[in-house]
């Protein structure tokens, strides 16, 4: 109806001046409206035809609209306190947000509390956010001594394409958010799009600043370098309060820290950043890993390959990883040059060789190296093959993110008509491969190209191909019963893919493993199989990274238990630690026992006191310790201690040894 508006679902009649505040008058909940699909603020006049719903702080955009607004509080704060700081941006970002700034010297700690105790001062104040739209002109005139604002207005038409950038300048109006004091006077001002709480008494207790770092003018390392203030807002302090307990639990799970806590990895600065090394404990449990999951490829019927670490770049130009990943690899090697000795200018021109990124065109060699029939399919191929990315070192990561990975990689080869069996039997093969490592809690996510045309240039193959794909993957997702979720343009270049996204014991997510299905590649390597009718037909290859890599995956294992890894897998499985060293020999014998049945056991002999040795037992997480004293030596038993400080005395060793080693054997979760 022309002279009413849409009221969540209900048509009411349209009044001159009604605004979100005057229609949900009598909600106090409601901070923001969703104004014809977006979101706008509270007091946004409406018009005859519009479709009004509310935001509150229960929503997630409400969240998104109360951490933009306190990053503006913070910024205000910034400017009262450091007169000559510039602003740059401040989106809200996950849980948070930040806002950056150009400042003569970085924030110190002392600094960061003194911002926070101004920011909470203003949220009391009750200061409105009051949006004005501005022309360009009258833009420049308010941000004349904001070089960064200025510099995104003269930007604007560039704005949609900068995310960051749009947080300030996007939309159809340039605008300005005043806060403004009880007696409507602006009292600080910035470029903003918007929208934003009614006053800043909305923001409340859940508030905090958290961090400062540098970070680049709009991420490039070629403009200035600036100061980043982070902080977090929440609905209430109850919600701030269990969020700063996830992080504090977050920090005592990080895998950096443990793993040096635990003597599992380091990173050495001479091999330079995203190059572990796995030590001795760690390289038990990598081990473990490896061992358990070669072991189930060979038995759903993968035959175990090896290719080596570099080949000839023109390679990865056949496959189409050059044109369309080359950034993320190396530079070529120069293998042959010859050089003049003197000189030592070139007289002969060397081969190009690269580090491999990925092991597939490696796997389509070995396929090609003969003929094959329709009985052979479908031929499953797999190594732990080692790649090597040029990731940029600001988003390197611990084991998370590195620059030297193993993957435990699988290309399967299959005829078209069986591509949605065999994708079956990989998601079959990958989630039961997590449940063995302690993961249950999944959902997928589904990656397809970019079709709205900005990027499609990045995918290599034809529409048909790529919808055929796509329609696969997604027919055999959702057969699964699991969530999916779709990730436009997320897909590899050469084809869609489903990742498998595991929640950890903090419900964090982590994308996992990952099935890809590509026509295009046997296509490039022209890879044939003779038909049952004697024809030659194309084969289809399906990718599939069960952990993604084994680096990453152990730095989610670490995370998840805290590095109290399950039995199995644990470095240390059990330490024997005797009452007094006149039980050390009856240990001992009992360590021997255990060793026979593969047990790995250590026996603290040190001259620590006995508390001293059970604490040690206990901060280095090993699931079980046996003590033995007197009694025990006597009975022929020992005191049988978990991991979570429970104790059983007087257990037979016999009986001690069979629970332990059935608990390897299921790989029960203790």
């Amino acid at each position: 109806m022309a002279d009413s508006i849409q009221l969540e679902g209900k048509q009411i009649p349209f009044e001159a001046g009604m605004t979100g505040t005057t229609v949900y008058a009598d909600r106090k909940d409601v901070i923001a409206i969703e104004l014809n699909g977006a979101s706008a603020d509270l007091d946004r006049e409406l018009s005859p035809g519009d479709v009004v719903n509310p935001i509150t702080l229960a929503d997630d955009e409400g969240l998104n609209i109360l951490r933009h607004s306190a990053g503006h509080v913070v910024a205000q704060a910034v400017q009262e306190l450091f007169p000559g700081a510039k602003l740059g941006i401040g989106p809200f970002i996950t849980d948070g947000f930040y806002f950056d700034f150009d400042v003569a010297e970085p924030f110190t700690p002392e600094d960061l509390k003194q911002i926070e105790k101004r920011a909470k001062q203003i949220i009391k104040q009750g200061q409105a956010f009051k949006r004005v739209v501005v022309s360009e002109d009258e833009a420049r005139s308010r941000m004349a001594d904001e070089p960064y604002k200025l510099e995104l207005i003269d930007d604007r038409s560039k704005a949609s394409d900068d995310e960051e950038a749009s947080v300030e300048v996007g939309g159809d109006d340039l605008t300005v958010y005043e806060n403004t004091n009880r007696q409507g006077e602006a009292v600080w001002q910035d470029l903003c799009r918007g929208p934003h709480l009614p006053s800043t008494k909305h923001i409340g207790q859940g508030f905090a600043v958290t961090r400062s770092s540098a970070a680049y003018w709009r991420g490039d390392q070629a403009n200035a370098s600036l100061q980043r203030i982070y902080g977090t807002a929440w609905a209430s302090k109850d919600d701030l309060k269990a969020y700063q307990d996830r992080i504090a639990e977050a920090e005592r799970r990080d895998h950096r820290k443990l793993g040096a806590e635990l003597d599992l990895f380091s990173f050495p600065d001479e091999l330079g950043s995203g190059l572990p090394v796995f030590h001795p404990k760690g390289g038990i449990v990598k081990r473990e890993m490896e061992d358990y999951v070669r072991r189930r490829h060979i038995e759903e019927g993968f035959s175990y390959v090896g290719t080596p670490h570099i080949s000839k770049e023109s390679l990865f130009y056949t496959s189409g990883h050059l044109p369309h990943y080359g950034e993320n690899m190396f530079p070529a090697l120069q293998v042959d040059e010859v050089r003049d000795e003197e000189t030592g200018e070139i007289v002969k021109a060397g081969t190009p060789y690269r580090l491999k990124a990925m092991n597939c065109p490696l796997h389509n060699l070995i396929y090609r190296s003969r003929g094959r029939s329709y009985r052979d399919l479908p031929l499953r191929l797999f190594e732990f093959g080692t790649v090597y990315r040029d990731e940029p070192s600001g988003v390197i990561h611990g084991l998370t993110r590195v620059r030297a990975l193993t993957q435990d990689d699988s290309h399967s080869y299959v005829a078209e008509e069986d591509a949605a069996k065999e994708i079956r039997h990989l998601l079959d093969f990958v989630l039961s491969l997590l449940r063995d490592f302690g993961l249950d809690d999944f959902y997928l996510e589904l990656s397809t190209r970019d079709e709205d045309g900005k990027k499609k240039d990045k995918f290599i193959g034809s529409d048909e191909v790529w919808a055929e794909a796509t329609e696969v993957l997604e027919s055999v997702a959702l057969e699964t019963g699991l969530e999916l979720v779709p990730d436009p343009g997320g897909a590899a270049f050469y084809g869609p893919k489903i990742s498998v996204q595991a929640r950890d014991a903090l419900g964090r997510s982590w994308q996992m493993s990952t099935v890809q299905l590509d026509f295009n590649q046997p296509e490039r390597f022209d890879l044939e199989y003779q038909a049952a009718d004697g024809t030659r037909k194309r084969p289809v290859m399906i990718h599939a990274a069960k952990f993604g890599s084994i680096e990453r995956f152990f730095g989610v294992l670490t995370e998840h238990y805290a590095g109290a890894f399950p039995v199995w897998l644990a470095p240390v499985q059990v330490t024997c630690v005797p009452v007094a060293e006149e039980f050390s020999p009856y240990l001992h014998e009992v360590a021997a026992k255990l060793r026979a049945r593969g047990v790995r056991v250590e026996i603290d002999d040190s001259d620590d006191r006995f508390p001293k040795k059970i604490r040690n037992a206990s901060k280095s997480k090993v699931p079980y310790t046996l003590i033995a004293g007197g009694d025990d030596r006597d009975a022929g038993a020992v005191s049988f201690r978990l991991r979570d400080g429970s104790q059983d005395n007087g257990v037979a060793v016999d009986e001690a040894i069979e629970r332990i080693v059935e608990a390897i054997e299921t790989k029960a979760q203790v």
